[in-house]
């Protein structure tokens, strides 16, 4: 079995877009050296291997890196209260198999226990990087949280066996009768359209800002992890954030 992250196929779509600013280039440097470090050592025992989580909570975490998170209280596309002191950031493709592990097996977890307490939020960011049909269920699952319902698409898209089905039109529109879209219409055109388009690709470029390079990948208030790691390596980082965050906090009240 191959190592727990997909790559894409496309040669263009390996290669990280250039960045002008002196910052985001070092975010970029930062961001290919830790997601090659955190990659599992095992390629033959996927999904069981855990990437290096270091008891410091400022260990592998890149303050250039914490900027990615967007903590926009109107993203229809996140989970979770803007002001939570854990962000993770997750860039994702729906025709990944390993996204849809993550999507099933582990941030379901992730949400019972850090965003229903206020702990976390989950921010996504589509990463298509399969060609046509993942640029067009990204962009579907966008139309879908124009109406409300991402997470619903999300969890359709994802369940077992349903990107085996394709993501062609008539697919996308029983996904989003199945995610219980209310406006069929509106979700076609909002699919087809100019603004799903630049969201799409404005991810997708941040994405590429990072030094991402395969799916899932993640940033936990900057530290970045590659693959659908074990559940294990999710709660240390976030443990790790937290208590990162509320010595921060701490610090900050203390002060004249």
């Amino acid at each position: 079995m191959s190592n727990p992250t997909s790559k894409p196929t496309s040669p263009s779509s390996s290669r990280p877009i250039l960045i002008v600013s002196g910052v985001a280039a070092a975010a970029v440097l930062l961001g290919v050296v830790s997601y090659t470090a955190t990659k599992p050592s095992s390629p033959g025992a996927a999904g069981s291997s855990v990437a290096e989580v270091s008891a410091d909570p400022s260990a592998g975490v890149y303050s250039a890196l914490e900027a990615y998170a967007r903590r926009d209280a109107a993203d229809k596309l996140a989970l979770g209260r803007a002001d939570a002191p854990v962000v993770l950031v997750e860039y994702a493709d729906f025709k990944c198999g390993y996204c849809g592990q993550f999507a099933r097996e582990t941030e379901p977890a992730l949400v019972r226990k850090y965003v229903a307490n206020g702990t976390l939020r989950i921010e996504w960011r589509n990463f298509p990087i399969f060609g046509e049909e993942s640029e067009a269920v990204a962009r579907a699952s966008w139309a879908a949280g124009q109406q409300g319902r991402f997470w619903e698409f999300h969890k359709a898209a994802y369940a077992e066996g349903a990107k085996e089905k394709g993501f062609g039109k008539d697919r996308l529109a029983a996904l989003a009768k199945e995610a219980g879209v209310p406006d069929a219409a509106r979700f076609a055109k909002d699919t087809d359209g100019a603004a799903a388009r630049e969201a799409v690709r404005e991810d997708q470029e941040q994405g590429y800002e990072l030094g991402a390079t395969s799916t899932p990948s993640f940033l936990v208030n900057g530290r970045p992890i590659a693959g659908a790691q074990p559940l294990e390596t999710f709660t240390e980082a976030i443990e790790a954030a937290a208590k990162s965050a509320a010595a921060k906090g701490s610090g900050a009240k203390g002060r004249p």
